[in-house]
């Protein structure tokens, strides 16, 4: 789909879905896109997103792969379930139910796995270090070294999460949101047609009166954003057991979310950043993005 100032993304719809219960009150439905034929990935999205927001970037591997998508919990297709139980670890216990449940649902294949922001940040911290991947590739990871650098990146979870908890909760209409974000610094680079599809993607009809609320509640996104802090100087790329490609943000960019960590000196990480690309990389450079996947994957077969 070529993108131009009136791109409207449509979301295909799915070949199947699947349901997996991951604890007693939450249900999280995947969705199956693309080739079946094709080589297995499992996406997922950033904190506060949905995962169908990422069409303008996973659209252009329908032909070639064979999707499995999903929402984190208290995101995106799932509803709203307790606060208690919204934070790092339990969305960790959920990826790992989730792998556990696709090859039951949608047949046994070698996975690899797409992701962004938190929900690469959840893979690297899974007890299965990588095990049930073939190789991951992640965007942007909220990752920290645990010495000066620290300072810094524990005043901009700070800022974020204040910054968080002022946004607003309830919208008249999708057009109210959609059309105050290209005003915003973290939308400026974003392709045409993505405003929209934010408000499409993160809002639902409001229960019992009228309007549009977001589909993660405002307080539910900052208190990942302060989970942060204990678990992103905790990953250790040295017990990983699946090739790693990591594209950040440009660290030269003023960041719009986290810090990005050049892991350069990381000689178990295939590592590039982006350059004009910030946390929203995926959205911005959708392109690029999947041509460096590609490349990964392809060397990563041949290896």
């Amino acid at each position: 789909m070529t993108a131009t100032p009136e791109t409207i993304w449509e979301i295909p719809e799915p070949l199947s879905t699947g349901d997996v219960r991951v604890d007693d009150d939450t249900v999280i439905t995947l969705r199956r896109h693309g080739n079946p034929a094709g080589p297995r990935l499992v996406l997922s999205h950033g904190n506060g997103l949905a995962i169908d927001l990422y069409c303008p970037f996973w659209s252009l591997l329908l032909d070639d792969f064979d999707l499995i998508i999903y929402d984190l919990r208290n995101h995106g297709w799932n509803t709203v379930g307790s606060m208690q139980n919204h934070n790092i670890p339990t969305l960790v216990q959920d990826g790992d139910c989730i792998l556990a449940a696709i090859d039951r649902l949608f047949g046994t294949k070698p996975k690899i796995g797409v992701f962004h922001s938190v929900s690469a940040l959840i893979t690297l911290l899974s007890p299965t270090r990588g095990s049930e991947f073939s190789a991951c590739v992640l965007f942007d990871p909220p990752l920290c070294k645990p010495d000066d650098d620290y300072e810094e990146f524990d005043a901009a979870v700070a800022r974020t999460s204040a910054m968080t908890r002022r946004r607003a909760q309830r919208f008249r209409t999708r057009e109210t949101l959609s059309e105050v974000l290209p005003y915003l610094p973290i939308f400026q680079r974003v392709v045409p047609g993505v405003c929209d599809l934010v408000a499409r993607t993160t809002l639902r009809k409001s229960a019992g009166e009228e309007g549009y609320e977001l589909r993660c509640p405002r307080e539910y996104e900052a208190r990942i954003v302060d989970y942060a802090r204990a678990f992103a100087v905790m990953v250790d790329f040295e017990t990983i057991h699946c090739p790693i490609k990591v594209l950040g943000a440009d660290p030269t960019l003023p960041y719009s979310y986290l810090p990005t960590l050049d892991l350069s000196h990381m000689l178990t990480v295939d590592y590039d950043f982006l350059p004009e690309a910030t946390h929203l990389l995926q959205l911005e450079q959708p392109e690029e993005c999947v041509a460096i996947m590609r490349e990964f994957i392809e060397q990563t077969a041949r290896n």
